[in-house]
């Protein structure tokens, strides 16, 4: 894809003075006392639940091959290989946040009867392991669960080799060679995470200003890629695009350009790391030139590695919107602290208050017959929502915009049941005043979607149910205040009839 070079170029190679290493100070300590870096014991228990993951793939795998008739020669030599890759490889998790990892294994292990077969059955008979969850039809096939308390993110990909070395490359294109689609999508989480790391100017000035933005995007309400927000590679690339504009930045310097940038930003223009390469494979990349739902993608935020990706294709117009108020809210706020020199870090990380922003929320109810069904009701309709946005949006041309709460929440009295909530508000700045007059009817649109979008799961139990309902802001249950308590006045409202 061609593209023009001097769109590679950094914006400035300033250097910090002595107001941005003061203001730099502030924000370390700021990060410190909220508590993202986990403890010395912990990074140690994640490093042994690695080690011994990695013993078991590899016992996993000599029993395959074992189980297909070779001989025991070629058993001695099968091996399977772990990743990582997402926070946990870039260095950026928190306190109790899972690994992604990925699983490299032979081309005779497959992924629908070795890997969410013998494996999964293997892991399910070990004390250690708790809550396992295959996922086994997602976009990426993943399987979830704890062990020894450390949650992990499983992936699986069969390369087109009978033996894994010790030393195996994946960041070379020649990996991907005969290989089904969701293994190309497994492979490139970690090809995409290594690649991040080779093209930022200086990766742990990279990593502790994407500490920051991850913090942001979590208090204010926008972290969560399946409910069309930002998710831990969205951020990454937004920040690893900053950090190649401004080489020579610190942290704090980082932050306020991310903001300073994305301010201004004309999307749909992509965010890019660096041109996107056609490749000699034939894989599907992105390109809006050829690929008229590559046109349709509102906020094109693209994977630097082969086959290039929109990472964030979940984006709605409703989503884009808040994602743009809060870029504009955070400059506001950067532009303050320059002027105060990093006193105020702590308005940029205020957490944004969703039950009181609005006057009519949608009320999501799911519930189950026990906690290992809800899991799995649960991880399918969260995987759904973003189509109520769509419907929403469809359905009244725009007028209604929907602010999905990326959380979920749950009453104690109730353990087999989650609740997931939705701000509505009129689109403002419509031209047309009767607009604002017109009262908004979304009963068809749920029950669509509860029909065609939800119940159409394949593995659907009895007793798996939703409900959706509209209420008030008055009619928010307790439950999802912190201890309970409703608050008593509300700082900012936004408008439905």
């Amino acid at each position: 894809m061609a593209t023009d070079i001097d769109i590679w170029q950094p914006v400035s190679r300033s250097s910090p003075d002595e107001l941005d290493l003061l203001e730099n100070l502030e924000l370390e300590k700021f990060l410190k006392k909220t508590g993202v870096f986990e403890s010395r014991e912990e990074s140690s228990k994640r490093v042994e639940v690695l080690g011994r993951l990695d013993q078991i793939v590899k016992m996993w795998v000599k029993n395959i091959c074992r189980s297909k008739g070779y001989s025991e020669s070629i058993v001695a030599e099968a091996n399977a290989k772990l990743f990582t890759f997402g926070s946990y490889r870039l260095g950026v998790h928190g306190p109790g946040a899972d690994i992604d990892t990925l699983c490299v294994g032979p081309n005779y292990a497959s992924r629908s009867e070795d890997f969410f077969g013998g494996l999964q059955k293997m892991l399910s008979e070990m004390p250690e392991v708790e809550e396992l969850h295959p996922i086994t039809e997602a976009y990426v096939p993943v399987m979830k669960f704890k062990f020894n308390g450390v949650s992990i993110d499983l992936l699986y990909a069969n390369v087109s080799l009978s033996c894994i070395p010790e030393d195996l490359d994946i960041s070379q294109d020649s990996i991907l060679q005969n290989v089904d689609p969701k293994t190309v999508r497994s492979l490139n989480g970690c090809r995409v995470t290594d690649l991040i790391l080779r093209l930022v100017p200086n990766v742990k000035i990279f990593c502790t200003a994407l500490k920051c933005m991850r913090l942001w995007a979590k208090q204010r309400g926008i972290y969560s890629n399946v409910s069309g927000f930002l998710g831990g590679i969205n951020l990454a690339l937004l920040v690893a695009r900053v950090c190649q504009m401004y080489p020579n930045a610190i942290p704090s310097m980082l932050v306020t350009r991310f903001f300073r940038v994305y301010d201004q930003w004309r999307w749909p223009l992509p965010v890019m790391l660096c041109p996107v390469e056609e490749g000699s494979l034939g894989l599907q990349i992105w390109d809006p030139r050829t690929n008229c739902m590559d046109k349709l993608h509102r906020m094109p935020i693209i994977t630097p590695a082969y086959p290039s990706m929109n990472s964030s294709y979940n984006v709605s117009a409703s989503t884009l919107q808040f994602m743009v108020q809060e870029f504009h809210r955070g400059n506001e706020i950067c532009k303050a602290i320059e002027v105060s020199k990093g006193s105020c870090w702590d308005s940029l990380f205020e957490p944004f208050a969703f039950f009181e922003a609005y006057r009519n929320y949608l009320q999501i109810d799911i519930a189950a017959k026990d906690g290992v069904d809800l899991l799995n009701w649960k991880g399918w309709v969260e995987s759904r929502i973003r189509l109520l946005t769509l419907k929403i949006e469809r359905d009244t041309n725009g007028m209604v915009q929907c602010h999905p709460h990326p959380g979920e929440f749950s009453e104690k009295s109730k353990p087999f049941q989650h609740n997931y909530f939705m701000g509505l508000q009129r689109k403002q700045g419509s031209a047309n005043p009767k607009e604002n007059q017109l009262q908004v009817d979304l009963r068809t649109t749920v029950d669509e979607f509860i029909n065609y979008d939800v119940y159409e799961y394949a593995s659907w139990k009895e007793r798996m149910s939703i409900q959706v309902f509209h209420i008030k802001r008055k009619e928010i249950p307790t439950f999802v205040f912190p201890g309970g308590v409703r608050p008593s006045k509300p700082i900012g409202e936004r408008h439905l009839s």
